[in-house]
């Protein structure tokens, strides 16, 4: 796996009294105060309705906080459960050289067989991808690219994936070097990856 290059002191994330509220004034999430140093990894758990997604979603950058502080000055990547970073019409070769354009073919076809889009395989449409796929396939764009993200941040990864799946995410994930944020209600594939600390969100009001 490519290596990220993030050193072991250098400063991740920071949320300092970070919340969200809707456009009616309701609190979706917050406020949550973390720090990720080096290669941390960390699972957010909490009930539905916690906000764990809105969470990820400040952390990314797709959303901004409306009270506190949000510092990330890193490279991240958000896999979400609809992987919105893969196109429907598109190949699974063409988006992976879409998202790594300096890379050769063999480089593209080399990434997805190790997360299991071996020979033809790796010119399926996005589309007709089960969400188990996608998500393999949209993990295989981001983490085995030339400049992988320093940061990564994944919603319920292991939904929808069979063992063989699973295995292989899990391979993937400790292999690599970064940081990661991860929501999953699967503590034996947290245990898996090596996450080290859980922040439990509980519902606002």
């Amino acid at each position: 796996m490519p290596s990220t290059g993030l050193s072991a002191g250098k400063m991740v994330l920071s949320l300092d009294g970070a919340a969200w509220d809707a456009p009616d004034g309701r609190r979706i999430v917050g406020p949550v105060s973390l720090k990720l140093t080096g290669p941390e990894r960390v699972a957010i758990t909490g009930p539905n309705g916690a906000g764990k997604t809105t969470l990820l979603k400040l952390i990314s950058g797709q959303l901004k906080p409306t009270s506190g502080r949000v510092e990330r000055p890193v490279a991240a990547a958000l896999l979400d459960q609809e992987t919105a970073l893969l196109r429907p019409d598109e190949t699974l070769i063409e988006a992976w050289r879409r998202l790594n354009p300096e890379a050769t073919p063999n480089d593209a076809h080399a990434a997805l067989a190790r997360f299991l889009f071996r020979n033809t395989a790796a010119q399926r449409i996005v589309r007709t991808l089960s969400g188990g796929e996608r998500l393999r396939a949209a993990l295989a764009c981001v983490m085995t690219g030339a400049r992988p993200p320093q940061l990564l941040v994944l919603d319920e990864p292991t939904n929808h994936l069979d063992l063989d799946s699973i295995a292989a995410v899990e391979a993937a994930l400790t292999a690599w070097d970064g940081a990661m944020i991860v929501v999953s209600h699967d503590p034996e594939f947290l245990h898996a990856i090596g996450v080290e600390r859980t922040l439990e969100l509980r519902p606002s009001g």
